[in-house]
């Protein structure tokens, strides 16, 4: 008998849908040429293809859930009642992973009534029985129950064996005990109720002591704790309905006969087909190297190509010859190691630099002994490791004079977080190019803008992760722990892939007419953003303590409201439970499901309800909205204060929105409502220093100006130069009355009219909005078009532009890419022809602010004035003044912003001057 007769056959059992969701959450979005999102898919067959290629077995199957509802719901219907809605844009991309096991010639199994886990049980029954090796590949805690001898689990994304070891290390029971803990402890993912108070760690004590679930509801009396045991008593039934639950039920169908598993050779056509119709050019590359039979020579990455010369410099004689080269070059790559994220109270661990030719340094500063080496895991310095390194205040002696000079251009990959981190160390870096900045610029929102992606993209490299030398979770160690081998790898890699890109990029924005975009006005923007981020913005904490008091108080007043209004109590923040009132009890009209079956109860369903009288869904609005602003400003705010500054620092980032608007994080100061008394409140707690006024600069009317401008309607542009109110002119032109005699109520309809075009509002919402008949908002719309032909004709000529180049461009050549105007879905399409129509505008107000951002700093600095910038909030500015100064420097920034771009009307700036944020306004 031959040796492969011998051995044990193996079954690979895939999670097809944990696949999915983390491959959709690890990549950016990614769309195929005609609009159809694709980062789930891409990442999926990655994924896939990773796994076929390290694996040699006998049978391989892909395992899908069906998304209709299974035999859990009958046993408790509140089951998974919690889980979000689908991603929109991953909805779609579902049939198109099912392709890509046809493709590759998988096995694919789903059941409609069953969970993937439950077909993966049965599977793993039959296969035992068939005396076949199982491995189930996934990380998901649920099917850790089905470990056992023969059977495994791997962890795709760590590269981890999951077997009794690891089960007992997660749950503290073996695997067939699992179902035991989960019962008691319950899953707040999938609505599983469990024990209250129980969580893993007791529910492990208790079956570990008990056995199982039903002899410890038997001798429930034993529990010393007075409140675990009436818990148990009082919860009985939730634990036993809740082991029904987590059982995985291994008598489930097999949908396929076990032979049907066997592993297929992959048709390269049909698979090459595939990846060409998604436009997976990488994936295409790789596979065509490997089926041409090069793939030894020709790698899956070109790492092993890439000329690499890393050096740990730990003298300073070693420093003074890498100084020495750059000033040769004229050139450097710059990143910094740090602590943690936050570049305002993250430490400095060390500085790496990047020079042409592969050659990178790390120059290590606060690497630390592993003092616990079992603490911080196998990636942390030993403990006999010799920690050499030059002191601080050397390295600040030597690097800053060439990090100071404008000769040297240094370059960084969001340059600005390390600007952050290196001026509290005493460098000051002038001269800068950020090549994360730069490929945003390039190709906007067509591909994220991570070092790891861009890597993958423009140089076929796969880049270290930050996990691999700091290793995971609960292991995982602060850089300043990391052992210097591995951190020069890593840091120097950053350096050296940094310079990479500059020098592809720089061409690019040449050859491609960026460099107009990038050297006027997002480069000369980031030490902006950096010293409006070093600065932040004082926060009166008093008031908002008590602020949030107030909130909480509205909010039970709100909950007693709506529960009176609904006949019961229920719990207004689920979904599930508000579409069963409004529509089950109180059969509410217009009622709509997802595709999961649960009714549809987001904000544009509560305001058409609210609008057509319903006080209920009008209370619960107001409910949602301060509740967000509760858990977001009032609660969070006070938290997010820096304990040094004793300021709160927002962070800007340049690269994320398709328009090239700033985008606000951690926290987002540019979501604070404006036109709600609760918003104006939480302005209130904003406040200058003691000596100051906050002072507020904002762009009126800026798009409906560049809209006239743009679309070339001379009668708006002499509009705007005579000063008129051109929401009473429009009211005047679209609803036939003379200019005088326009009400309140008209201008207000124009008002309307005005922005609603554009953003390209529909007459459906322009009804909504206006509380009028869709016919009737559809008539003011035709009108508008009638009395300004032009608009129409520069609508109409933006979507074309799109649809045939896939992007639309700012007045200063921006291109925002607009990823779905091709779609087949109509809703999808729509939505992507009101992008592209307000794109060029939002987009080139963006430009325009920013524009003036970089101009007013030289000013103020000119004019001696000590005025600070705080805040940008899309068209408005905030200054933190000495009240010494308010009157001129109020005066010279509103010119600054008024002439920082000549168009054809005037631009103007509205000042508000106050002591906090909303007086300001």
């Amino acid at each position: 008998m031959t040796e492969t007769q011998n051995r044990q056959k193996h079954l690979y059992l895939i999670d097809g849908s944990g696949f999915i969701f983390r491959a959709y959450h690890a990549l950016p979005p990614l769309t195929r040429m005609d609009g159809t999102p694709v980062n789930a898919v891409y990442g999926f067959t990655s994924m896939l293809l990773k796994i076929l290629d390290k694996t040699d077995v006998d049978y391989f199957c892909v395992v899908f859930d069906s998304a209709r509802r299974n035999f859990r719901h009958d046993i408790y219907s509140q089951y998974k009642a919690n889980r979000p809605e689908p991603p929109e844009d991953l909805i779609p991309q579902f049939p198109l992973i099912r392709e890509v096991c046809n493709a590759f010639n998988v096995a694919m199994i789903e059941q409609e009534g069953y969970e993937a886990d439950d077909l993966i049980a049965a599977y793993v029954d039959e296969a035992q029985r068939n005396d076949t090796q199982v491995t189930i590949v996934s990380s998901d805690k649920d099917l850790m129950q089905l470990v056992r001898g023969g059977v495994e689990m791997l962890d795709p994304m760590k590269d981890r064996i999951i077997g009794r070891q690891q089960v007992i290390e997660k749950f503290g029971v073996p695997p067939e005990k699992v179902i035991e803990v989960q019962a008691l402890a319950g899953d707040s993912v999938d609505n599983i109720p469990g024990i209250p108070g129980i969580g893993l760690k007791t529910a492990a004590e208790l079956i570990n002591a008990y056995g199982t679930v039903e002899e410890l509801l038997a001798r429930s009396s034993e529990i010393k704790q007075p409140k675990r045991r009436q818990s148990l008593i009082d919860h009985a039934e939730d634990a036993r309905i809740s082991k029904r639950l987590v059982v995985l039920d291994n008598t489930a169908p097999l949908v396929k006969h076990f032979n049907e598993l066997n592993r297929q050779e992959i048709d390269p056509d049909k698979a090459l087909h595939f990846l060409k119709e998604q436009g997976f050019k990488t994936l295409i590359s790789r596979l065509e190297r490997q089926w041409q039979g090069t793939e030894n020579q020709l790698p899956n990455n070109v790492n092993d190509q890439l000329k690499k010369e890393y050096e740990l410099i730990v003298t300073p004689d070693h420093l003074k010859k890498w100084i020495k080269a750059i000033y040769n070059v004229g050139k450097v790559a710059v990143d910094t190691e740090t602590t943690g994220l936050d570049p305002m109270q993250a430490d400095l661990v060390g500085i790496s630099l990047g020079l042409p030719d592969g050659k990178a340094c790390y120059i290590p500063i606060a690497h630390k002994k592993a003092q616990q080496q079992l603490t911080l895991g196998d990636f942390a310095s030993s403990e006999s490791e010799a920690l050499k390194q030059i002191p601080l205040s050397q390295i600040v002696d030597l690097l800053s004079p060439l990090m100071a000079d404008p000769s040297i251009l240094k370059v960084g990959h969001n340059i600005k977080y390390d600007l952050l981190v290196l001026a509290r160390y005493g460098f000051n870096l002038d001269t800068i190019d950020d090549t994360m900045v730069m490929s945003y610029v390039l190709d906007g929102t067509k591909n994220g803008h991570g070092m790891d992606e861009l890597a993958k993209l423009h140089l076929n490299y796969k880049t270290i992760t930050f996990e691999e030398v700091a290793g995971t979770g609960k292991n995982q160690i602060t850089f300043d722990y990391v052992d210097l081998k591995r951190a020069l790898e890593y840091a120097a890699e950053d350096a050296d892939i940094t310079f990479r890109l500059h020098t592809l990029f720089k061409k690019r924005l040449v050859t491609e007419s960026a460099t107009s975009v990038y050297e006027n006005i997002d480069r000369p923007l980031i030490p902006v953003l950096k010293d409006m981020e070093q600065t932040g913005v004082k926060i009166d904490v008093n008031y908002l303590d008590q602020l949030g008091k107030e909130f909480q108080k509205r909010l039970l007043e709100l909950e007693k409201e709506i529960h009176g209004l609904a006949g019961e109590d229920f719990n207004i923040g689920s979904p599930k439970q508000l579409g069963e009132v409004l529509y089950d009890k109180l059969k509410l009209p217009g009622a709509k499901k997802s595709k999961l079956g649960a009714y549809v109860t987001d904000a544009d369903t509560l305001e058409t309800l609210a609008g057509q009288g319903i006080v209920l869904a009008e209370r619960v609005l107001d409910w949602r909205q301060l509740a967000k602003l509760k858990s977001t400003y009032t609660d969070a705010l006070v938290r997010q204060i820096n304990p040094k500054t004793l300021r709160l620092h927002t962070s800007y980032a340049m690269t994320i929105t398709s328009t090239g608007r700033l985008s606000s994080s951690n926290p987002n100061l540019q979501n604070i409502p404006i036109r709600t008394e609760e918003g104006r409140k939480i302005r209130r707690a904003f406040i200058p220093e003691v000596g100051f006024s906050l002072m507020s600069l904002d762009y009126s009317q800026i798009e409906l100006r560049l809209l006239a401008c743009m679309a070339d309607i001379e009668s708006l542009k002499e509009a705007f130069r005579k000063g008129y109110d051109i929401h009473a002119l429009t009211a005047s032109e679209v609803f036939n009355v003379p200019f005088e005699s326009v009400s309140p109520e008209l201008r207000r309809q124009a008002k309307a009219i005005n922005f609603g075009i554009i953003y390209g509002m529909s007459a459906f919402g322009l009804s909504q909005q206006l509380k009028i008949s869709r016919e009737e908002a559809g008539q003011y719309i035709k009108a508008y078009h009638l009395k300004y032909p032009g608009i129409t004709q520069y609508m109409e000529a933006t979507k074309e532009n799109a649809r045939r180049q896939g992007f639309v461009e700012t007045m200063f050549g921006r291109k925002c890419y607009i990823n779905s105007i091709l779609d087949k879905n109509p809703a999808r399409k729509n939505f992507a022809e009101r992008q592209a129509i307000n794109a060029p505008l939002q987009g080139s107000a963006a430009d325009i602010i920013k524009i003036a951002m970089c101009h007013i700093k030289p000013v103020l600095t000119k004019e001696n004035l000590k005025a600070r910038m705080l805040l940008q909030v899309h068209d408005e500015l905030i200054f933190e003044v000495p009240e010494t100064q308010v009157e001129l420097t109020a005066k010279i920034v509103k010119e600054t912003m008024e002439t920082a771009v000549r168009i054809d009307v005037p631009m103007i700036a509205d000042i508000g001057i106050g002591h906090n944020w909303a007086d300001a306004h």
